[in-house]
């Protein structure tokens, strides 16, 4: 390339090909493939900007970047002051294995994202030396000359230098559902908007029909969608509420901890207490109070909602976002592949005489049934059927096939749904044209609006059309009634068309005709006319089986959904009826509108969205203004995308979902969420699971903090009374980091409960600690606490020795542990309607935890650590007796709580 810089300033869109080719120093032939290496090294591939992907040892540390790790750091340092060194050993080693799981689940998250980012690679053909080649869309360099054609995705941004009826679908950047109709003999002004260059091929837009060429003139992080993705790279995403809460959660019980550190602490040098005692008892006292074993359970439990999140295909970026969806009040949703199936279908035919049949069957394959609205079909009502049918495959520049035991198909989705539509009719597209062989055609033109054949049809010639209600009525002088040909009624089959336009549907018009043909004559445009209209084919695209049930499922849980589209509007609330998201147009607002409430100033945005269940004729970047007019609201956001232009709205949603299969790369790197199937019904479940894993992490919460919340009693009641520690700091670090961290982990497995889609959704701002919470701590607290001072101070009063009271009591302490871990199961449901194996590793997790705490007063060793001893079985057996009140305690609390919900 030497010192020759390509360059396209002005802008490409304003000057004509040949002008575009010389100012990048490129020709009709293409570059060379030497010159295109070099280009390789000046201008990098031909790939998207990404984020900086952290390393592995950053994404370790992060993992302590949390306010309750700090507090038990702070805990750590006290304890290697005190010379307590098995003190902070214990607390390290459950921070190291909740640093390791953190790591471990976000490093496979982000695999997951990253296999859906391989499967989207793109192949481009270019021209180069003259010769045709394809090769990596990556390797494409400014100045290359690349081939379009249908179904192809566009590799760069491209100046047409070429066009023959190419058409693009534009929608991931421009928002607009209509494919651009392409010209590469338009030179436009510099400050043509992006939707409007008619002469540029987009990177990442996708070629709906016809062929052409271009010169590249932005690669990678330079071009529309690069210029996207570049913009959305480092912007600040909300807080998800898990994370607010446990920020809360810790200041709280830091405040806590230091508060009753401080009481106590005043007391004991009130009665006397050395200094060095005094320090002991406080770091004691926060070893009890603060839960060490709720970071790695907090991570366990959200890795397992992880793990059944992907399960329902919704695939979670970031470990603290499991939670995330469940919090949400309102889902934002796109309509087409998302609560559509995206697959064009025929669903009624109407004829002239007011004879309706109805289609059955969704998508590309040719599976349903063509059944007369009202009663059995006559012979001539059949044979219209069957005449329609057969106009619109003759007439079709698609294809539909069966090959290795699946439909296949390609073409404009159009000719597609007649072709399928024709199948279920029973004729068959490559037996037609061996009846009727084609002898000429004149394409589908987006200017023409329609599609024509001409085959040979026994002695004469047969004509068939298809295409927009105007352009087919004008080719006809006649149409098809109950006994042959009728004078065309223009005004009744535009009424027809009209009713159906109204209710959401795609129409378009079939005819047919005779047609004798000199042989010096060519097939046009002109031979068009005295052609019979047969009857018009109402197409829609359906919806997805499940949506309406999931939108359902919504309502019931409490959440909003509206619908977001860039269809008419008419079409839109027709969809939305079905879905039984709005009834009345006073439910829709349109772009336009939007327009208006913004130059409007103020709350009018606020104002306007405010009832609004579906948007129609929505320009891209207005679902960032939706998204923040839902904010402003009060809602917890979920924002749903595929698009380029979608980026800014998912990064501004309090949860961002990007779809898998349709979406582009800045799509999932600016969500929270990916949704591997595209399926509404999939962010669904998703919020059940969510739900399943914030109610895990409440009952994770409950465990650690009540038996935490009960030692502090314990210590407070053993103040008063002005007897010894009740246990010594390892023995507390033994209960919560051993024995109850067995069955905070296995808790984390807990399944649904059944009915989280049947409850509101908890408000962003509700603290962790809500009131049935706090009632049920001070219950709990209470109850583990008085017995087991009672017991300790029992002892202390029949002469056995110290160290014999503290064995005892944390003997009873960890069956305590077991049998309260079977009340955080349910906030209100009894514990025996819980089927035990339904959690398998909490049944042998807890007499797992059992068994340790036995088998540590047996083992040399440990026991001389814990400063414990064996018990007889009888012994054992009362301190459980006495361990099963707690049980009793609290499920009177949770029959009282189901009696009185109002309360709560």
């Amino acid at each position: 390339m030497n010192e020759r810089t390509p360059s396209t300033t002005p802008p490409a869109h304003e000057l004509d090909e040949a002008t575009v080719i010389k100012s990048l120093y490129s020709s009709v032939h293409g570059l060379s493939q030497e010159e295109a290496v070099t280009r390789i090294d000046q201008y990098g591939r031909n790939t998207l900007p990404q984020a900086e992907k952290s390393s592995l040892g950053a994404v370790f540390f992060h993992q302590f970047f949390n306010p309750l790790i700090y507090v038990l750091l702070f805990a750590v340092a006290i304890s290697i002051f005190l010379n307590e060194w098995s003190d902070a050993g214990f607390i390290l080693a459950v921070l190291l294995i909740n640093a390791i799981i953190g790591t471990y689940q976000e490093y496979t998250a982000e695999r997951s994202a990253e296999s859906l980012r391989q499967l989207i690679s793109t192949q481009a053909r270019v021209i180069r030396s003259g010769d045709a080649y394809e090769i990596d869309a990556e390797e494409l360099v400014p100045g290359d000359i690349v081939l379009l054609e249908s179904g192809s995705r566009v590799p760069a941004d491209l100046r047409l230098i070429d066009s023959r009826g190419i058409t693009i679908d534009e929608s991931l950047l421009t928002g607009e559902s209509e494919a651009a109709t392409k010209n590469a003999q338009q030179q436009l002004a510099a400050d043509t908007i992006l939707a409007d260059r008619n002469n540029m091929a987009f990177a990442a837009t996708l070629v709906n029909r016809g062929r052409g060429r271009g010169i590249v003139v932005a690669t990678g992080s330079n071009t529309e969608i690069g210029n996207i993705a570049t913009s959305v790279m480092g912007g600040k995403s909300i807080k998800p509420p898990l994370l607010q809460r446990m920020e809360r959660f810790t200041i709280r019980i830091a405040l806590l901890v230091g508060a009753a550190a401080a009481v106590m602490a005043i007391a004991a040098i009130m009665q006397g207490t050395p200094l060095t005692d005094i320090f002991i008892l406080a770091v004691a006292l926060a070893v009890s109070a603060i839960p060490e074993g709720l970071p790695v359970a907090l991570t366990v439990a959200l890795a397992i909602g992880m793990t059944r999140m992907a399960k329902r295909h919704v695939i979670v970026r970031r470990l603290i976002a499991v939670e995330s969806l469940g919090s949400c009040t309102f889902i934002a949703s796109d309509k087409t592949g998302t609560l559509t199936v995206n697959e064009l279908t025929a669903r009624k035919i109407i004829f002239p005489n007011s004879v309706a049949w109805t289609v059955s069957g969704e998508g590309m394959t040719p599976e349903g049934n063509i059944v007369k609205k009202d009663g059995e079909p006559d012979s001539t009502e059949a044979q219209q059927l069957q005449r329609l049918c057969l106009a619109s495959v003759l007439s079709n520049e698609g294809f539909l096939g069966h090959r290795n035991d699946a439909w296949v198909h390609h073409g404009d989705s159009v000719d597609v749904a007649m072709l399928v539509l024709a199948h279920k009719a029973g004729i068959i597209q490559a037996d037609t044209l061996d009846r009727y062989p084609q002898i000429a055609e004149i394409p589908f033109e987006p200017e023409n609006r329609f599609s024509a054949s001409l085959n040979q049809d026994k002695q004469h010639h047969r004509v068939s059309v298809k295409g927009a209600i105007e352009t087919v009525i004008a080719m006809c002088n006649d149409m098809l009634g109950d006994s042959g040909q009728h004078p065309l009624d223009v005004s009744a089959i535009k009424r027809q068309a009209h009713d159906l336009a109204d209710a959401g549907y795609r129409v378009l018009a079939i005819a047919d005709g005779k047609l004798e043909l000199n042989p010096h004559e060519v097939f046009s445009e002109e031979h068009l006319n005295q052609l019979t209209f047969i009857g018009l084919v109402a197409m829609i695209d359906p919806l997805r089986p499940e949506a309406k049930s999931a939108i359902a499922a919504c309502r019931q849980a409490g959440i909003d959904v509206c619908m977001i589209t860039g269809d008419h509007p008419s079409t839109a609330l027709a969809i939305a009826r079905e879905l039984e998201l709005a009834d009345t147009s006073d439910q829709v607002v349109t772009g336009p509108q939007l327009k208006e409430a913004e130059l409007s100033g103020g709350d009018a945005i606020t104002e306007l969205t405010k009832q609004a269940s579906v948007f129609a004729r929505i320009e891209p970047q207005q679902k960032l203004d939706i998204v923040r007019a839902l904010e402003q609201h009060g809602h917890f956001v979920a924002m749903t995308g595929d698009g380029a232009n979608d980026a800014p709205a998912l990064k501004a949603a309090h949860v961002g979902i990007a779809m898998g299969k349709q979406g582009t790369d800045v799509a999932r790197e600016s969500a929270d969420l990916i949704i591997t199937d595209d399926n509404f019904a999939s962010i669904v479940a998703g919020v059940e699971e969510g739900r399943v894993a914030y109610a895990n992490v409440r009952k994770v919460i409950f465990l650690l903090v009540s038996t935490g919340a009960a030692e502090i009693v314990l210590f407070i009641l053993a103040l008063l009374a002005g007897l010894p520690l009740p246990l010594v700091a390892v023995q507390l670090l033994w209960l919560n980091l051993v024995t109850n961290g067995i069955q905070d982990i296995a808790l984390a497995f807990e399944p649904a409960e059944g009915d989280e889609l049947r409850k509101p959704p908890r408000p962003p701002r509700e603290p962790v600690f809500n009131r049935l919470m706090i009632e049920r701590v001070i219950i709990s607290a209470l109850t583990i606490g008085i017995l087991g001072f009672g017991e300790f101070q029992w002892m202390l009063s029949q002469g056995y020795e110290l160290e014999t009271a503290r064995n005892t009591l944390l003997l009873l302490m960890v069956l305590f542990e077991n049998v309260h871990v079977f009340n955080c199961r349910s906030e209100l449901r009894s514990a025996f309607q819980h089927a035990p194996m339904r959690n398998r590793l909490l049944v042998f997790g807890t007499l797992g935890a059992q068994l340790i705490h036995i088998g540590a007063l047996y083992t040399p060793g440990i026991n001389d650590i814990l400063g414990t001893h064996s018990v007889s079985f009888g012994h054992w057996l009362n301190l459980l007796g006495l361990a099963l009140i707690l049980l009793i305690v609290m499920e009177i609390h949770k029959f009282y709580r189901r009696k009185y919900p109002c309360m709560k």
